[in-house]
C-alpha cells in the first residue's frame, strides 16, 4: 500500500509529502492554491486537478488543511475527496479540526466503504521537513497498524488515542499547553527585560532550570532575535485555542489559563501579527513594557 495522495501543500504539507517521496511512496498531490507543488514534482510527485482525482488514484489519502471550513470544502465540495472515494481506501486527516467534524468525516467515510483516521501532529515546520513529527491518532487500531509505515515515513512516533475524534481532542489539549507555554515564556522574558536582565542569559537560565520547555527551546531564540518567520503561525494557534475553548465548554472543564492565553493571541491578531510565527505574541509584551524582550536598552517608545 504505497500509492499515497496528499492534499494541502502549506507550511507543513510540503515537508510531509517530501518525506513520503524520499521514502519511496508513489505520491499524487493537490493544493487549492496553484503553484505550491514545484519542489514535490521535482522529487517525482504527480499533481492532479482535484481532490476527487487524488482519492481515485490513491490507496491512502492524507489531508493537511488549515481549518474546519476548508476541510469541508476539500472532502464534500464539488470534486471533493468523497466524490472519488472507493471501498477500501483509507483517509487520514492530519489537520487540527474539531472532534465533531472528525467524527462526521469518519461516518461519511464508512458510508463509502472507506476507513478514516484523525491523525493530527505535534511538531512545526522543522519537524515536518525533518520527518520527526509525532502523530496522535483516533480510529480503528488495526487500521492504524496498516498505515503506520506511511505515517512513520513522515514522523518518529505514532500514538493511538482511541476512537475517531480522540486524535482531535488530544491535539487541542496538547496545543492548549503549547499556547500557554509560549505566552508564559514571553511574560517571563518581559519581567526579566523590565528588570534589566539580558534576554539571552535569561533564556539560558530558563532552559537550565525548572521552567525548561520545548517552547523555550523553539521560541526563545525567535523572541530574542525578533525573527518571526513562520514555523506555526499565530493565527493558526489562535484557531486551535478557539477550538479548544469550545471543546472544554462542551466537556464542562474550567480553563482559565486557556482563556487568558487565547485573549493574548487575539491581541496579537488585532496587531496584525496573524501571519507571523506564534511567538510574535511577544510583540504585545514589548509594546506594553516599552522595550525588547532581548533586554536591550533601546526603548520602543
Amino acid at each position: 500500500m504505497n500509492k499515497v495522495g496528499f492534499i494541502g501543500l502549506g507550511v507543513m504539507g510540503v515537508g510531509m509529502a517530501s518525506n513520503l517521496l524520499r521514502k519511496g511512496c508513489e505520491v499524487s498531490v493537490y493544493n487549492r492554491t496553484p503553484g505550491k507543488a514545484e519542489s514535490l514534482l521535482a522529487l517525482g510527485a504527480k499533481e492532479l486537478d482535484s481532490p476527487a482525482s487524488v482519492a481515485a488514484a490513491s490507496d491512502v489519502v492524507i489531508t493537511m488543511i488549515s481549518n474546519d471550513a476548508a476541510i469541508r470544502e476539500v472532502y464534500w465540495g464539488e470534486n471533493g475527496i468523497f466524490a472519488g472515494t472507493r471501498s477500501g481506501i483509507t483517509l487520514i486527516d492530519s489537520s487540527t479540526i474539531s472532534p465533531t467534524l472528525a467524527k462526521e468525516l469518519a461516518a461519511e467515510a464508512e458510508a463509502h466503504g472507506a476507513a478514516f483516521l484523525d491523525a493530527p501532529v505535534t511538531g512545526s515546520k522543522p519537524a515536518a521537513e525533518g520527518g520527526t513529527l509525532v502523530f496522535m491518532v483516533g480510529g480503528d487500531t488495526d487500521k492504524i497498524s496498516e498505515v503506520e509505515n506511511i505515517l512513520l515515513a513522515m514522523g518518529r512516533k505514532v500514538i493511538p488515542m482511541g476512537a475517531n475524534g480522540s486524535g482531535s481532542i488530544a491535539k487541542l489539549a496538547h496545543n492548549t499547553i503549547v499556547g500557554i507555554n509560549v505566552v508564559a515564556l514571553a511574560e517571563g522574558m518581559a519581567i526579566a527585560a523590565s528588570g534589566g536582565i539580558d534576554g539571552s542569559a535569561f533564556v539560558e537560565l530558563v532552559q537550565s532550570g525548572g521552567a525548561a520547555s520545548k517552547a523555550a527551546e523553539m521560541k526563545g531564540p525567535k523572541l530574542l532575535e525578533g525573527n518571526y518567520d513562520v514555523q506555526f503561525s499565530l493565527e493558526l494557534m489562535l484557531k486551535d485555542l478557539r477550538l479548544s475553548s469550545v471543546l472544554s465548554d462542551s466537556l464542562n472543564v474550567p480553563t482559565p489559563l486557556l482563556e487568558a492565553s487565547k485573549s493574548l493571541f487575539q491581541v496579537g491578531e488585532s496587531m496584525g501579527l496573524g501571519a507571523l510565527d506564534m511567538s510574535s505574541v511577544g510583540q504585545a509584551y514589548e509594546q506594553w513594557i516599552g522595550r525588547k524582550l532581548s533586554g536591550r536598552s533601546d526603548n520602543l517608545h
